[in-house]
């Protein structure tokens, strides 16, 4: 007896199809899966074998053999228990509908129940991709698998459920599509609660508005962690394809909930110092997405920035360039995407008052240059700005003024990315940032003030010609805020200026 049944497989954030075939036959009883599958999967054999049990249904006594196809793939995870449980059911014409136009994904455990499983997001975009019309998942992934529309999702909660649906004694429903509501952007931490350093919330403001890198530089207690926690509070909302793009990374990682089957927020991610090479970059036997990856289209906070492994710090540098990491191992090469905002926030020496303006530095100079060394020239440069946190003085803690909130920060970011839209519709660019070297001088005009400025400064600092592009780009994007199609001279001027720590710092 031979029974065929679809179901999906996932490598790193690549879905795959899978056919899943058994063949029954005379023979001693045996079970044996084939089509390089892993441990994970070989175990599923006494998985089903005891979801059967648990159905009232007795195991063949038979030579049961099943292949999954295409058998040079590499099949991982317990993601093909239910299409296997289903195989087994069709070649022993235990059901009576058919099940073809279905893939199965899920996990059985021994009492028959479907238990959830990570990735389902990219295996139902597969699946609508292939044209298949119903996919059948377990009731924990339903609605983050509803949220792609022109495919029928099934929440299944039990192996009984599954055998009464295909025997006709009692239909599933397809789940209604889930539309994720809009963001709430009422968050916790709000830029009025900071006292004073007017020229750094308005650099963060820039960074938000262009999609920008930016380092914060300061003595400790100056707000600069306070400053990059409030971030998501002004950045700009999530287009639906960015938030399928983002939730399909984090439904690998097992991030999910049934609560929040899809991220409509930027996300925030802060890792520790401590954080490996593989846990900010990805990797792995079975590569997995590091913090770089699960900030994409989001914020990356390296707080302590020079207290972070010189080597982990290195990695970043190819991601930020390509938006992407590619990790190779000997099962394949995986790709995840990285398009995210790097923030990071250090002190200029051990002790932290190297160039304070009242307090006197205690650190040998060596002992300072090797502290500031720990960042590279090459990953200094990919910052676009460089913005130096000073003590917040007395004046503005007692001050009665309130401060700005972030929801109107958090306006003039919108209105800035609205005309980012506008102006790159159809080529594939989001913001100012990653505005790409052909097209740079067709979209970043300046007048000829501007221009003869950009020359001096170019000059003067002894530019790179990443940094040029960098300020140019900077500058677009103020000139944007200011509601200016052509970048002006004070644009510039204000982009140069936020160059300049790794002279003050990083040269003496």
């Amino acid at each position: 007896m031979f029974a065929k049944v679809s179901s999906l497989g996932l490598f790193g954030l690549n879905a795959f199809p899978v056919d899943v075939e058994i063949d029954i036959s005379r023979g001693n009883p045996v079970f044996e899966i084939v089509g390089l599958p892993d441990t994970v999967v070989k175990e599923s054999r006494e998985r089903i074998r005891a979801a059967l049990r648990s159905c009232s249904i007795s195991f063949p006594v038979a030579s049961v053999m099943i292949n999954l196809a295409p058998a040079d793939t590499k099949k991982s995870g317990s993601v093909h228990d239910m299409a296997i449980f289903m195989a087994i059911l069709r070649a022993m014409r235990m059901i009576s509908e058919d099940t073809d136009g279905c893939a199965f994904i899920g996990e059985i455990s021994l009492n028959g129940d479907i238990r959830r499983i990570n990735g389902v997001l990219p295996m139902v975009m597969l699946a609508r991709e292939k044209g298949i019309g119903s996919v059948f998942v377990p009731a924990e992934n339903a609605r983050e698998a509803s949220v792609i529309e022109g495919v029928d999702v099934y929440a299944v909660s039990s192996a009984e459920e599954l055998i009464r649906h295909f025997r006709g004694e009692e239909k599933l429903t397809p789940c209604p599509r889930y539309i994720p509501p809009e963001a709430a952007y009422n968050e916790p931490l709000d830029f009025s609660d900071v006292r004073g350093q007017q020229s750094a919330k308005k650099a963060l403001e820039i960074a938000a508005a262009g999609g920008h890198n930016a380092l914060l530089i300061g003595s400790p207690g100056s707000g600069k962690s306070m400053l990059a926690k409030r971030m998501p509070s002004i950045l700009p909302p999530l287009t639906f394809e960015e938030a399928l793009e983002t939730t399909k990374i984090h439904s690998i990682s097992g991030l999910l909930t049934p609560e929040m089957p899809i991220i409509t927020k930027r996300p925030f991610r802060s890792p520790h110092h401590t954080i490996s090479s593989a846990g900010l970059a990805g990797g792995g036997t079975a590569p997995h997405p590091g913090e770089v990856s699960l900030a994409h289209n989001g914020l990356l906070f390296l707080d302590e920035l020079a207290e972070f492994d010189r080597k982990t710090l290195e990695i970043l540098r190819q991601p930020l360039e390509d938006r992407k990491v590619t990790i190779a191992r000997a099962s394949g090469t995986v790709t995840y995407p990285c398009t995210i905002m790097l923030i990071g926030a250090m002190n200029p020496c051990p002790c932290g008052y190297y160039g304070h303006p009242k307090r006197k530095c205690i650190c040998p100079k060596n002992k300072v240059t090797g502290y500031l060394s720990k960042i590279s020239g090459p990953l200094l440069d990919r910052f676009d700005l460089h913005i130096e946190v000073a003590p917040v003085e007395f004046g503005d803690l007692s001050s009665k003024t309130k401060e700005e909130s972030s929801a109107e920060i958090r306006k003039r970011v919108i209105a800035a990315r609205a005309i980012q839209e506008e102006r790159f519709r159809g080529t594939g660019i989001t913001c100012n940032a990653l505005i790409t070297p052909d097209k740079l001088q067709e979209l970043c005009p300046m007048d000829d003030a501007a221009e003869t400025l950009m020359k001096n400064v170019f000059d003067r600092l002894g530019l790179s010609a990443r940094a040029y592009d960098r300020i140019l780009k900077v500058a677009r994007t103020i000139a944007d805020i200011d509601g200016s199609e052509v970048i002006r001279k004070n644009h510039v001027a204000a982009a140069a200026q936020f160059r300049s720590l790794d002279r003050k710092y990083w040269t003496e």
